[in-house]
């Protein structure tokens, strides 16, 4: 089939190497515009746009995909279907209707679970065990739309956001070649989602990134893991930001008080509601990230400091 691709952060590029050795043309890329980026805001193409710069493929950076010369570059190009990866910006009716066979978006949840811009940083914050991937027909509704298929992926005890986006995005990528594959075939029969089930995965905010020492461990351990790598878990102590890493709860050590650190030889305790979690690499502002154990040593800790 003749596509056009949408989509903008790095995420995408499994989805496009896949679909560029699958036989589909790809005649061009739709992405965010240029973003101001490093200490001198240069601005820099997305991941995305600068895949089909590699390649000589046509990069369209409309701010919003409802402007008229974007739609008129749609309707000239002529795709058959405009696959989907974390594109970043709400496609209006005017532009869903153009390709002959529609939108179609690869969402990485069971859908209707988790609808919206962070389902993967959600599945974790939440616990959930099994998460997975869809392919769905894109609509005027957030993740609304009829679901050609779907797989699943277990989430793992120590899974981060980016550990598990990461194999998500590899195996979506198979799935979305097979739909689209099945679409040009014409025998991809799209199933309405179920109305029970629905949840809502909002982009995750710094201040959600904010770690609650007064959680119980658990909660504690997901919060960081479900925001790594992005926004960053982060505290405080003595008035300035600490970005943390993952931890790693503990069962059999002495209490703490919520967010009361504990410097022993090799390790560093931070307390909970429950049980102490051990620290794992922590960044200071302006600093490199560096093992707790190394960044207490450095900052000489007094007893009974706590992160706030």
């Amino acid at each position: 089939m003749r596509l056009i691709f949408a989509g903008t952060p790095e995420v995408t590029l499994p989805s496009l190497d896949a679909l560029a050795a699958s036989g589909h043309e790809i005649v061009a890329v739709v992405t965010r515009p240029d973003a101001p980026a490093g200490r001198g805001r240069r601005l820099v193409r997305s991941p995305a746009g600068a895949w089909a710069d590699e390649r000589g493929i046509e990069v369209l950076t409309p701010q919003r995909p409802r402007e008229p010369e974007f739609l008129e570059r749609l309707r000239e190009l002529a795709p058959d279907c405009v696959p989907v990866v974390a594109y970043g910006a709400l496609v209006p009716p005017s532009a869903l209707e153009i390709p002959k066979h529609g939108w179609v978006n690869l969402h990485f949840s069971l859908l209707p679970a988790w609808r919206g811009a962070a389902p993967v940083q959600h599945a974790v914050l939440h616990g959930d065990e099994v998460t997975g991937a869809s392919v769905f027909e894109l609509e005027a509704g957030m993740d609304t739309g009829p679901v050609y298929g779907t797989l699943t992926e277990q989430i793992r005890a120590t899974d981060t956001s980016g550990d598990l986006l990461a194999r998500l995005a590899t195996e979506g990528a198979g799935l979305l070649v097979a739909v689209l594959d099945a679409i040009e075939a014409g025998t991809a029969r799209a199933h309405p989602q179920p109305a029970d089930g629905v949840s809502m995965a909002p982009k995750i905010t710094v201040e959600d990134a904010r770690v609650r020492w007064t959680d119980p461990a658990f909660a504690v351990d997901r919060r960081i893991r479900a925001c790594t790598p992005a926004p960053g878990a982060w505290t405080t102590l003595r008035d300035e930001r600490l970005k943390l890493g993952p931890v790693r709860p503990v069962a059999n050590a002495a209490a703490l008080a919520p967010g009361e650190l504990l410097v022993e030889r090799s390790q560093v305790l931070a307390g909970t509601a429950t049980t102490p979690v051990i620290l794992g690499e922590v960044r200071a502002a302006g600093k490199k990230p560096m093992p707790a154990s190394d960044w207490a040593r450095g900052l000489r800790l007094n007893p009974g400091e706590t992160l706030l």
